[in-house]
């Protein structure tokens, strides 16, 4: 079974990728055949994203990395459960298209298998 402080370090190296734009740390994190989930709204539509395996999820990483900037990041809570960790974090998200920045609450459901997260579903809504 995987330690807790493992499961811990992927979830906040996850995040410090995020909060940089790191494409590829990101994409390093993840399993080949892991499940990535965003949902959410924005100000004025709902947003979902599901896709099945880094292949397909890499173009949604690599578009949210060059259209958002994260600022004022803080971690409110992490509970972890190996292989499972749920992070309730709050940021600041600019649009690089719009100008705008809106404050956002998230909530990171996680799952590790083999040193990777094997499924990662993420709930948003603006502040």
């Amino acid at each position: 079974m995987m330690e807790r402080t493992a499961v811990e370090r992927i979830v906040r190296e996850l995040h410090q990728a995020r909060l940089a734009g790191d494409l590829a740390a990101m994409c390093r994190l993840f399993a080949e055949r892991g499940r990535f989930e965003i949902a959410g709204a924005s100000a004025d539509k709902p947003i979902a994203i599901r896709a099945e395996d880094i292949a397909t999820f890499r173009p949604w990483l690599a578009m949210m990395t060059k259209v958002f900037r994260l600022t004022r990041y803080e971690m409110l809570s992490l509970i972890i459960e190996p292989p499972r960790a749920a992070a309730h974090w709050r940021v600041d998200i600019l649009s690089k298209v719009t100008g705008a920045t809106v404050p956002t609450e998230l909530i990171d459901l996680i799952e590790v298998k083999d040193e990777r997260i094997a499924s990662y579903v993420e709930l948003f809504v603006p502040r």
